[in-house]
Protein backbone atom coordinates (compact mmCIF):
# COMPACT_ATOMS: atom_id res chain seq x y z
CA UNK A 1 0.00 0.00 0.00
CA UNK A 2 2.75 2.36 1.09
CA UNK A 3 4.24 1.33 -2.64
CA UNK A 4 1.24 2.29 -4.31
CA UNK A 5 0.51 5.39 -2.36
CA UNK A 6 3.87 6.58 -3.25
CA UNK A 7 3.39 5.89 -7.02
CA UNK A 8 0.19 7.83 -6.57
CA UNK A 9 1.08 10.70 -4.83
CA UNK A 10 4.92 10.82 -7.78
CA UNK A 11 2.50 10.80 -10.71
CA UNK A 12 0.08 13.12 -9.13
CA UNK A 13 2.98 15.42 -8.84
CA UNK A 14 4.43 14.79 -12.33
CA UNK A 15 0.43 15.34 -13.55
CA UNK A 16 0.42 19.35 -11.88
CA UNK A 17 4.06 19.76 -13.06
CA UNK A 18 3.59 18.87 -16.34
CA UNK A 19 0.41 21.30 -16.67
CA UNK A 20 2.25 24.28 -14.99
CA UNK A 21 4.80 23.99 -17.40
CA UNK A 22 2.52 23.52 -20.36
CA UNK A 23 0.48 26.30 -18.68
CA UNK A 24 3.95 28.48 -18.33
CA UNK A 25 5.15 28.11 -21.93
CA UNK A 26 1.36 28.27 -23.83
CA UNK A 27 -0.66 30.27 -21.29
CA UNK A 28 -4.20 30.61 -21.47
CA UNK A 29 -6.61 27.86 -22.35
CA UNK A 30 -10.06 27.82 -23.25
CA UNK A 31 -10.94 30.95 -21.73
CA UNK A 32 -8.45 33.10 -23.35
CA UNK A 33 -8.80 31.97 -26.39
CA UNK A 34 -8.33 34.54 -29.16
CA UNK A 35 -5.14 35.68 -27.77
CA UNK A 36 -2.16 35.21 -30.16
CA UNK A 37 -0.92 31.87 -30.57
CA UNK A 38 2.99 31.50 -29.27
CA UNK A 39 5.40 30.12 -26.44
CA UNK A 40 6.53 31.64 -23.47
CA UNK A 41 9.50 29.61 -23.39
CA UNK A 42 11.32 28.27 -20.51
CA UNK A 43 10.62 29.47 -16.64
CA UNK A 44 12.47 32.68 -15.72
CA UNK A 45 14.47 32.91 -18.92
CA UNK A 46 11.62 32.88 -21.50
CA UNK A 47 13.08 32.63 -25.34
CA UNK A 48 15.35 35.15 -24.47
CA UNK A 49 18.40 33.61 -25.17
CA UNK A 50 17.28 32.49 -28.28
CA UNK A 51 17.06 35.99 -29.13
CA UNK A 52 19.80 37.59 -28.57
CA UNK A 53 21.77 34.85 -31.12
CA UNK A 54 23.79 36.29 -33.33
CA UNK A 55 22.70 36.61 -37.10
CA UNK A 56 25.17 37.01 -39.93
CA UNK A 57 22.35 37.75 -42.88
CA UNK A 58 20.24 41.20 -43.29
CA UNK A 59 17.28 38.59 -43.43
CA UNK A 60 14.70 38.91 -40.75
CA UNK A 61 16.01 37.78 -37.78
CA UNK A 62 16.06 33.92 -37.55
CA UNK A 63 14.17 34.14 -33.79
CA UNK A 64 11.12 36.13 -35.83
CA UNK A 65 11.28 34.03 -38.99
CA UNK A 66 10.90 31.02 -37.61
CA UNK A 67 7.60 32.29 -35.33
CA UNK A 68 6.37 33.73 -38.48
CA UNK A 69 6.37 30.56 -39.94
CA UNK A 70 4.87 28.76 -37.00
CA UNK A 71 2.21 31.03 -35.84
CA UNK A 72 1.95 33.83 -38.34
CA UNK A 73 2.80 37.73 -37.93
CA UNK A 74 1.54 37.84 -34.63
CA UNK A 75 2.14 36.32 -32.01
CA UNK A 76 3.24 35.95 -27.64
CA UNK A 77 6.61 35.00 -26.59
CA UNK A 78 8.37 36.16 -23.49
CA UNK A 79 11.79 37.83 -23.64
CA UNK A 80 14.35 39.75 -20.51
CA UNK A 81 11.20 38.65 -17.61
CA UNK A 82 8.55 40.42 -19.68
CA UNK A 83 5.18 38.19 -21.52
CA UNK A 84 5.02 40.56 -24.88
CA UNK A 85 3.19 39.94 -27.99
CA UNK A 86 5.31 40.82 -30.97
CA UNK A 87 3.92 41.95 -34.66
CA UNK A 88 5.45 41.44 -37.18
CA UNK A 89 2.12 43.15 -39.44
CA UNK A 90 3.24 45.89 -41.40
CA UNK A 91 -0.59 47.25 -40.64
CA UNK A 92 -0.98 46.24 -36.97
CA UNK A 93 2.45 47.95 -35.86
CA UNK A 94 1.55 51.24 -38.48
CA UNK A 95 -1.60 50.85 -35.97
CA UNK A 96 -0.02 50.96 -32.78
CA UNK A 97 1.86 53.52 -33.65
CA UNK A 98 -0.43 56.09 -35.15
CA UNK A 99 -2.39 55.49 -31.83
CA UNK A 100 -0.57 56.36 -29.30
CA UNK A 101 -2.33 58.31 -26.32
CA UNK A 102 -5.39 56.48 -27.38
CA UNK A 103 -5.18 52.85 -27.68
CA UNK A 104 -1.80 52.43 -26.78
CA UNK A 105 1.14 54.15 -25.20
CA UNK A 106 4.66 54.38 -24.58
CA UNK A 107 6.40 51.53 -22.82
CA UNK A 108 9.69 49.85 -23.09
CA UNK A 109 11.61 47.08 -20.84
CA UNK A 110 12.82 47.36 -17.38
CA UNK A 111 16.68 47.14 -18.99
CA UNK A 112 16.41 49.89 -21.18
CA UNK A 113 15.06 52.36 -18.54
CA UNK A 114 18.01 51.24 -16.34
CA UNK A 115 19.89 53.00 -19.14
CA UNK A 116 17.89 55.95 -20.39
CA UNK A 117 16.69 57.01 -16.92
CA UNK A 118 12.75 56.37 -15.37
CA UNK A 119 12.40 60.63 -16.63
CA UNK A 120 13.19 60.28 -19.70
CA UNK A 121 11.22 61.50 -22.89
CA UNK A 122 10.73 58.05 -24.06
CA UNK A 123 8.58 57.47 -21.05
CA UNK A 124 7.01 61.02 -20.71
CA UNK A 125 3.44 60.98 -21.85
CA UNK A 126 0.37 63.61 -22.89
CA UNK A 127 1.57 66.93 -22.43
CA UNK A 128 5.15 66.59 -20.61
CA UNK A 129 5.95 64.85 -24.08
CA UNK A 130 4.85 67.28 -26.43
CA UNK A 131 6.41 70.13 -24.23
CA UNK A 132 9.82 68.06 -24.24
CA UNK A 133 9.39 67.22 -27.82
CA UNK A 134 9.04 71.03 -28.46
CA UNK A 135 12.12 72.37 -27.11
CA UNK A 136 14.35 69.54 -28.79
CA UNK A 137 12.49 71.43 -32.02
CA UNK A 138 14.34 74.04 -31.15
CA UNK A 139 17.77 72.53 -32.04
CA UNK A 140 16.92 70.08 -34.15
CA UNK A 141 14.11 71.93 -36.07
CA UNK A 142 13.72 73.21 -39.72
CA UNK A 143 14.93 76.69 -38.87
CA UNK A 144 17.84 75.59 -36.95
CA UNK A 145 19.09 72.98 -39.57
CA UNK A 146 18.91 75.34 -42.35
CA UNK A 147 20.68 78.45 -40.22
CA UNK A 148 22.66 76.36 -37.79
CA UNK A 149 23.54 72.89 -38.16
CA UNK A 150 24.25 72.67 -41.71
CA UNK A 151 27.16 75.26 -41.28
CA UNK A 152 28.53 73.15 -38.45
CA UNK A 153 27.81 69.85 -39.68
CA UNK A 154 29.92 70.63 -43.50
CA UNK A 155 32.54 71.97 -41.01
CA UNK A 156 33.21 69.27 -38.86
CA UNK A 157 32.55 66.51 -42.04
CA UNK A 158 35.35 68.48 -43.54
CA UNK A 159 37.78 68.80 -40.56
CA UNK A 160 37.20 65.01 -39.97
CA UNK A 161 37.97 63.75 -43.20
CA UNK A 162 41.31 65.87 -43.18
CA UNK A 163 42.13 63.86 -40.30
CA UNK A 164 41.74 60.51 -41.79
CA UNK A 165 44.33 61.07 -44.36
CA UNK A 166 47.91 59.92 -43.49
CA UNK A 167 46.05 57.30 -41.11
CA UNK A 168 46.66 53.97 -42.25
CA UNK A 169 43.33 52.57 -40.80
CA UNK A 170 40.22 53.77 -40.20
CA UNK A 171 37.25 52.37 -38.30
CA UNK A 172 34.64 53.88 -39.95
CA UNK A 173 32.20 53.68 -37.17
CA UNK A 174 34.77 55.03 -34.23
CA UNK A 175 35.53 57.72 -36.45
CA UNK A 176 31.63 58.86 -37.22
CA UNK A 177 30.41 58.30 -33.81
CA UNK A 178 33.25 60.72 -32.73
CA UNK A 179 32.92 63.09 -35.00
CA UNK A 180 29.35 63.49 -34.48
CA UNK A 181 28.92 63.49 -30.78
CA UNK A 182 31.69 66.38 -30.66
CA UNK A 183 29.22 68.55 -32.98
CA UNK A 184 26.10 67.53 -30.61
CA UNK A 185 27.92 67.64 -27.38
CA UNK A 186 29.08 71.56 -27.69
CA UNK A 187 25.53 72.29 -28.72
CA UNK A 188 23.66 70.63 -25.90
CA UNK A 189 26.22 71.51 -23.20
CA UNK A 190 29.16 73.23 -24.31
CA UNK A 191 31.57 69.85 -24.07
CA UNK A 192 34.49 69.96 -26.38
CA UNK A 193 34.92 66.08 -26.30
CA UNK A 194 37.93 66.16 -28.52
CA UNK A 195 40.12 68.34 -25.82
CA UNK A 196 38.87 65.63 -23.06
CA UNK A 197 40.23 62.65 -25.11
CA UNK A 198 37.22 61.56 -25.98
CA UNK A 199 36.07 60.99 -22.14
CA UNK A 200 31.91 61.65 -23.01
CA UNK A 201 32.10 59.16 -26.27
CA UNK A 202 34.04 56.10 -24.14
CA UNK A 203 30.91 56.08 -21.75
CA UNK A 204 28.31 56.68 -24.55
CA UNK A 205 30.56 53.62 -27.02
CA UNK A 206 29.89 51.38 -23.31
CA UNK A 207 25.98 52.47 -23.77
CA UNK A 208 25.74 51.56 -27.09
CA UNK A 209 27.40 48.05 -26.89
CA UNK A 210 25.37 47.22 -23.75
CA UNK A 211 22.30 48.50 -24.28
CA UNK A 212 20.93 45.67 -26.45
CA UNK A 213 23.01 43.41 -25.10
CA UNK A 214 21.50 40.41 -22.60
CA UNK A 215 20.56 42.96 -19.22
CA UNK A 216 23.01 40.96 -16.48
CA UNK A 217 24.50 43.68 -14.41
CA UNK A 218 27.61 42.08 -13.44
CA UNK A 219 31.41 42.98 -13.55
CA UNK A 220 32.96 42.19 -16.79
CA UNK A 221 29.52 42.15 -19.10
CA UNK A 222 28.04 44.32 -21.53
CA UNK A 223 25.28 45.84 -20.01
CA UNK A 224 27.64 46.60 -16.06
CA UNK A 225 29.86 48.38 -18.48
CA UNK A 226 26.53 50.09 -20.13
CA UNK A 227 25.25 50.84 -16.76
CA UNK A 228 29.00 52.40 -15.89
CA UNK A 229 29.24 54.57 -19.13
CA UNK A 230 25.66 56.06 -18.08
CA UNK A 231 26.82 56.57 -14.02
CA UNK A 232 29.63 58.53 -15.06
CA UNK A 233 27.56 60.81 -18.30
CA UNK A 234 25.26 61.27 -15.55
CA UNK A 235 27.69 62.43 -12.87
CA UNK A 236 29.18 65.34 -15.03
CA UNK A 237 25.91 66.66 -16.03
CA UNK A 238 24.69 66.83 -12.98
CA UNK A 239 27.82 68.33 -11.76
CA UNK A 240 27.51 70.62 -14.52
CA UNK A 241 23.46 71.60 -13.94
CA UNK A 242 25.32 72.74 -10.40
CA UNK A 243 27.98 74.75 -11.83
CA UNK A 244 25.57 76.85 -13.95
CA UNK A 245 22.57 77.01 -11.84
CA UNK A 246 24.65 78.50 -8.56
CA UNK A 247 26.23 81.12 -11.17
CA UNK A 248 23.33 83.01 -11.16
CA UNK A 249 22.77 85.56 -14.60
CA UNK A 250 23.56 84.02 -17.79
CA UNK A 251 23.08 84.18 -21.22
CA UNK A 252 21.59 81.22 -23.15
CA UNK A 253 24.51 79.60 -24.78
CA UNK A 254 23.71 76.00 -25.38
CA UNK A 255 20.72 73.48 -24.95
CA UNK A 256 21.50 73.10 -21.30
CA UNK A 257 20.97 76.24 -20.32
CA UNK A 258 17.14 76.41 -22.55
CA UNK A 259 16.79 73.56 -20.23
CA UNK A 260 17.48 74.76 -16.81
CA UNK A 261 15.40 77.58 -17.85
CA UNK A 262 12.42 75.84 -17.89
CA UNK A 263 13.42 74.10 -15.17
CA UNK A 264 13.27 77.66 -13.42
CA UNK A 265 10.02 78.43 -14.52
CA UNK A 266 6.92 78.47 -11.93
CA UNK A 267 4.87 75.18 -12.03
CA UNK A 268 7.66 73.36 -14.50
CA UNK A 269 7.30 69.51 -14.84
CA UNK A 270 10.64 70.16 -15.80
CA UNK A 271 12.70 68.78 -12.46
CA UNK A 272 15.96 67.82 -12.64
CA UNK A 273 15.83 64.09 -13.28
CA UNK A 274 14.01 64.92 -16.05
CA UNK A 275 16.37 67.43 -16.96
CA UNK A 276 19.14 65.20 -16.85
CA UNK A 277 17.97 62.41 -18.53
CA UNK A 278 16.63 64.09 -21.20
CA UNK A 279 20.04 65.38 -22.20
CA UNK A 280 21.44 62.02 -21.56
CA UNK A 281 19.06 60.85 -24.37
CA UNK A 282 19.79 63.67 -27.06
CA UNK A 283 23.48 63.36 -26.43
CA UNK A 284 23.50 59.26 -27.04
CA UNK A 285 20.51 58.77 -29.70
CA UNK A 286 21.61 61.91 -31.87
CA UNK A 287 25.10 60.29 -32.07
CA UNK A 288 24.98 56.65 -32.36
CA UNK A 289 21.77 55.18 -34.96
CA UNK A 290 23.91 58.19 -37.65
CA UNK A 291 27.35 56.81 -37.17
CA UNK A 292 26.20 53.35 -37.58
CA UNK A 293 23.73 54.23 -40.23
CA UNK A 294 27.07 56.15 -42.55
CA UNK A 295 28.76 53.00 -41.65
CA UNK A 296 26.49 50.83 -43.62
CA UNK A 297 26.20 53.20 -46.03
CA UNK A 298 30.23 53.35 -46.66
CA UNK A 299 29.93 49.53 -46.70
CA UNK A 300 27.24 49.12 -49.05
CA UNK A 301 28.72 51.77 -51.98
CA UNK A 302 32.05 49.87 -51.22
CA UNK A 303 30.20 46.63 -52.50
CA UNK A 304 28.05 48.90 -55.44
CA UNK A 305 30.70 50.37 -57.69
CA UNK A 306 27.89 51.52 -59.90
CA UNK A 307 26.17 53.07 -56.82
CA UNK A 308 29.06 55.01 -55.78
CA UNK A 309 29.60 55.92 -59.53
CA UNK A 310 26.22 57.71 -59.70
CA UNK A 311 26.28 58.77 -55.85
CA UNK A 312 29.97 60.83 -56.88
CA UNK A 313 28.54 62.40 -60.19
CA UNK A 314 25.68 63.59 -58.50
CA UNK A 315 27.87 65.74 -55.92
CA UNK A 316 30.81 66.88 -58.17
CA UNK A 317 27.84 68.04 -60.47
CA UNK A 318 26.80 70.23 -56.90
CA UNK A 319 30.52 71.38 -56.60
CA UNK A 320 30.78 72.86 -60.05
CA UNK A 321 27.82 74.68 -59.37
CA UNK A 322 29.64 76.70 -57.05
CA UNK A 323 31.41 79.71 -57.74
CA UNK A 324 34.04 79.04 -55.02
CA UNK A 325 34.26 74.67 -54.51
CA UNK A 326 35.41 74.96 -51.00
CA UNK A 327 33.16 77.21 -49.97
CA UNK A 328 30.18 76.17 -47.47
CA UNK A 329 27.55 73.86 -48.90
CA UNK A 330 23.97 76.42 -49.04
CA UNK A 331 20.36 74.67 -48.07
CA UNK A 332 18.78 74.48 -51.36
CA UNK A 333 22.40 72.58 -52.64
CA UNK A 334 21.64 70.14 -49.60
CA UNK A 335 17.84 69.57 -50.71
CA UNK A 336 18.98 69.11 -54.38
CA UNK A 337 21.02 65.80 -53.38
CA UNK A 338 18.20 63.53 -54.80
CA UNK A 339 20.03 60.49 -55.15
CA UNK A 340 22.22 60.63 -51.96
CA UNK A 341 18.57 60.74 -50.04
CA UNK A 342 17.60 57.36 -52.07
CA UNK A 343 20.66 55.80 -50.49
CA UNK A 344 20.39 56.83 -47.40
CA UNK A 345 17.20 55.67 -47.49
CA UNK A 346 18.00 52.04 -48.91
CA UNK A 347 20.82 51.32 -46.21
CA UNK A 348 18.52 52.61 -43.49
CA UNK A 349 15.90 49.94 -44.77
CA UNK A 350 18.35 47.21 -44.28
CA UNK A 351 20.20 47.89 -41.91
CA UNK A 352 17.14 48.51 -39.56
CA UNK A 353 19.02 50.45 -36.95
CA UNK A 354 16.01 50.48 -34.68
CA UNK A 355 15.54 46.85 -34.09
CA UNK A 356 12.52 46.45 -32.10
CA UNK A 357 10.13 49.33 -30.47
CA UNK A 358 8.09 48.61 -27.48
CA UNK A 359 4.24 49.85 -26.75
CA UNK A 360 1.71 48.88 -24.56
CA UNK A 361 -2.41 48.71 -24.97
CA UNK A 362 -4.77 50.95 -22.74
CA UNK A 363 -7.86 48.65 -23.48
CA UNK A 364 -8.42 45.54 -25.11
CA UNK A 365 -7.52 45.65 -28.86
CA UNK A 366 -9.30 43.41 -31.45
CA UNK A 367 -6.87 42.65 -34.50
CA UNK A 368 -7.08 39.79 -37.51
CA UNK A 369 -9.29 37.50 -35.29
CA UNK A 370 -7.22 37.84 -32.36
CA UNK A 371 -7.17 39.95 -28.83
CA UNK A 372 -4.70 41.89 -27.24
CA UNK A 373 -5.57 42.70 -23.64
CA UNK A 374 -5.44 46.36 -21.91
CA UNK A 375 -1.85 46.29 -20.14
CA UNK A 376 -0.36 43.69 -22.47
CA UNK A 377 3.46 44.74 -23.97
CA UNK A 378 3.86 45.13 -27.45
CA UNK A 379 7.14 44.60 -29.58
CA UNK A 380 7.26 45.93 -33.02
CA UNK A 381 9.68 44.34 -35.29
CA UNK A 382 10.30 47.08 -37.94
CA UNK A 383 12.42 44.99 -40.33
CA UNK A 384 9.24 43.01 -41.28
CA UNK A 385 7.56 45.92 -43.13
CA UNK A 386 11.30 46.20 -44.44
CA UNK A 387 11.78 42.96 -46.21
CA UNK A 388 8.57 42.51 -47.19
CA UNK A 389 9.11 41.35 -50.61
CA UNK A 390 5.41 42.47 -51.74
CA UNK A 391 6.47 46.02 -50.86
CA UNK A 392 9.96 45.58 -52.07
CA UNK A 393 11.56 43.31 -54.92
CA UNK A 394 14.43 41.85 -54.10
CA UNK A 395 13.91 43.18 -50.02
CA UNK A 396 17.99 41.68 -49.22
CA UNK A 397 19.76 43.76 -51.80
CA UNK A 398 20.99 47.10 -51.34
CA UNK A 399 19.14 48.63 -54.57
CA UNK A 400 18.91 52.47 -54.25
CA UNK A 401 17.27 52.95 -57.48
CA UNK A 402 13.68 51.52 -55.97
CA UNK A 403 13.32 54.53 -54.64
CA UNK A 404 12.69 56.35 -57.92
CA UNK A 405 9.57 55.18 -58.00
CA UNK A 406 8.54 54.93 -54.56
CA UNK A 407 7.12 58.46 -52.72
CA UNK A 408 9.51 60.09 -50.71
CA UNK A 409 9.20 58.76 -46.69
CA UNK A 410 7.75 62.02 -45.04
CA UNK A 411 7.44 60.68 -41.51
CA UNK A 412 7.01 57.04 -40.42
CA UNK A 413 4.44 54.57 -42.80
CA UNK A 414 3.61 51.04 -42.61
CA UNK A 415 6.30 49.96 -45.07
CA UNK A 416 9.03 52.41 -43.38
CA UNK A 417 9.73 52.84 -40.32
CA UNK A 418 13.01 53.66 -39.58
CA UNK A 419 12.25 56.56 -37.27
CA UNK A 420 9.35 55.65 -35.87
CA UNK A 421 5.70 57.13 -36.18
CA UNK A 422 2.98 59.09 -34.85
CA UNK A 423 3.28 61.21 -32.00
CA UNK A 424 7.10 59.74 -31.59
CA UNK A 425 8.17 59.94 -34.49
CA UNK A 426 12.01 60.75 -34.20
CA UNK A 427 13.03 64.53 -33.56
CA UNK A 428 16.36 64.03 -34.74
CA UNK A 429 14.87 62.39 -38.13
CA UNK A 430 15.65 65.54 -40.59
CA UNK A 431 18.87 66.31 -38.54
CA UNK A 432 20.74 62.58 -38.89
CA UNK A 433 19.85 62.80 -42.50
CA UNK A 434 21.44 66.10 -42.87
CA UNK A 435 25.03 65.01 -41.40
CA UNK A 436 24.96 61.74 -43.51
CA UNK A 437 24.32 63.89 -46.57
CA UNK A 438 26.98 66.43 -46.20
CA UNK A 439 29.33 64.33 -44.57
CA UNK A 440 28.54 62.12 -48.44
CA UNK A 441 29.05 65.03 -49.79
CA UNK A 442 32.29 66.18 -48.49
CA UNK A 443 33.75 62.43 -48.55
CA UNK A 444 32.86 62.02 -52.55
CA UNK A 445 33.89 65.40 -53.55
CA UNK A 446 37.78 65.24 -52.49
CA UNK A 447 38.18 61.86 -51.41
CA UNK A 448 38.42 57.50 -52.10
CA UNK A 449 39.03 54.97 -50.20
CA UNK A 450 39.83 51.66 -50.19
CA UNK A 451 38.23 48.73 -48.12
CA UNK A 452 41.10 46.97 -45.51
CA UNK A 453 39.13 44.79 -43.56
CA UNK A 454 35.89 44.17 -41.60
CA UNK A 455 32.31 45.25 -42.68
CA UNK A 456 30.84 42.23 -42.05
CA UNK A 457 27.34 42.77 -40.61
CA UNK A 458 25.17 40.90 -37.99
CA UNK A 459 22.26 41.26 -35.98
CA UNK A 460 22.53 41.02 -32.04
CA UNK A 461 19.14 41.64 -32.51
CA UNK A 462 20.27 45.34 -33.71
CA UNK A 463 22.82 45.97 -36.17
CA UNK A 464 26.29 45.53 -35.07
CA UNK A 465 30.12 45.59 -36.89
CA UNK A 466 31.81 42.61 -34.83
CA UNK A 467 35.64 43.60 -36.72
CA UNK A 468 34.71 47.20 -37.77
CA UNK A 469 35.05 48.54 -41.13
CA UNK A 470 38.16 49.56 -41.75
CA UNK A 471 39.31 51.62 -44.61
CA UNK A 472 42.52 53.85 -45.85
CA UNK A 473 41.29 57.11 -47.23
CA UNK A 474 43.31 58.83 -50.18
CA UNK A 475 42.95 62.51 -51.68
CA UNK A 476 41.07 61.92 -55.25
CA UNK A 477 44.04 61.87 -58.23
Amino acid sequence: MDYLAAVFVTLALATLLLRLVFGWRHGGGACEPRLPPGSRGLPLVGETLEFFTVSPTLDLLPFFKRRLERYGPIFRTSLVGEDMVVSLDPEFSARVLQQEERAFQIWYPSSFMRVFGADNIISALGPLHRHMRSLMLRLFGPESLRLVLLRDVHRSARHELLSWLGRPDVEVRTATSRMILGVTAKKLISHDDAAAQGSLWKCFDACTRGLLAFPLRVPGTAFYKCMQGRERVMKMLKQQLGERRSAGEREAVDFFDVVIDEMDKPGSEMTESVALDLLFLMLFASHETTSIGLTAILKFLTDSPKALQELTEEHENIQKRRADPDSEITWEQYKSMKFTSHVIHEALRLSNIAAVVFRKAKQDVEIKGYTIPQGSKIMICPSAAHMNPRVYEDPSVFNPWRWKDIPEPVGGTKDFMVFGGGVRLCVGADFAKLQMSIFLHCLLTKYRWNAISGGTMVFYPGLRFPDGFHIHLLRKD
